[in-house]
């Protein structure tokens, strides 16, 4: 199948699609890509080597760009398909001007999910993620902290899981995710173990989604491309322990 990318060189203006409803701040884009893209991508990631896939508990991934380490990576360059569209995204500009170097292929099987956890130090503070085949929610949790929190007895026990949940994310099929700033920093995101969900007055951008409280929507296998930029890459490669 011949790569449709080139087939659309689209500029974005990011501030239409701000999530008003959450803190700053986050971007949802809808059909980023068109459905030829993602079957397209669809097509090339299954198509990967067997050993590119690593097995996790919950979910499967492939890594691409390298190994982020708090060192440095050693940069792998990445295959022409992905590259188009790790470029289309870096043209947003969300990087601060950097390109985007690195992509975690996600694929989450219905029932499927990840604990809540943040991306912390080794990216640029802002996490993208073009979706493909499925929706999901993506929830959002306020950290464990030893402070009470707002309206809450200053003695309470820690918070529970749930209490710690602020709000979510719908991700539909081709829609584009740009998190920033407190999204990045201050909250964690995780998805939860479940085969459906139900849309409530919790996920922040349902309107942007054309869904309304009450729909419950079944999951199917969803993929995920995460990209994102790692600052520190190292100038030489690695072999056998000695540097070149």
């Amino acid at each position: 199948m011949a790569d449709p990318c080139s087939e659309r060189p689209e500029v974005w203006a990011m501030e239409p699609f701000r999530v008003a409803q959450s803190p700053p701040a986050a971007y949802y884009i809808p059909d980023f890509i068109n459905e030829e893209e993602e079957q397209y991508l669809w097509q090339q990631i299954y198509n990967a080597p067997k050993p590119k896939w690593t097995q996790l508990s919950g979910r499967r991934l492939q890594n691409w760009g390298g190994l982020p380490h708090p060192k440095g990576m050693v940069a792998e360059k990445l295959p022409p398909w992905l590259q188009r569209y790790v470029d289309r995204v870096s043209s947003l500009g969300v990087f601060g001007g950097r390109p985007a170097n690195h992509v975690l292929v996600n694929e989450y099987q219905p029932g499927q999910g990840i604990m809540p956890h943040e991306d912390g130090p080794l990216y640029y503070p802002t996490v993208t993620t073009i979706n493909l085949g499925s929706h999901t929610l993506l929830d959002f949790y306020h950290p464990v902290t030893g402070e009470a929190s707002p309206g809450s007895q200053e003695n309470s026990s820690p918070q529970t899981q749930e209490e710690r949940h602020a709000f979510s994310f719908l991700l539909k099929p081709r829609s584009l995710l740009v998190l920033q700033e407190d999204m990045y920093v201050r909250y964690l995101h995780g998805i939860r173990p479940v085969s459906t969900d139900t849309v409530t007055q919790k996920v922040a951008n349902a309107s942007l989604c054309g869904c309304g409280i009450g729909d419950t929507l079944p999951r199917q296998t969803r993929v995920s491309l995460t990209i994102r930029h790692v600052p520190k890459v190292l100038k030489t490669s690695i072999i056998l322990g000695r540097r070149k």
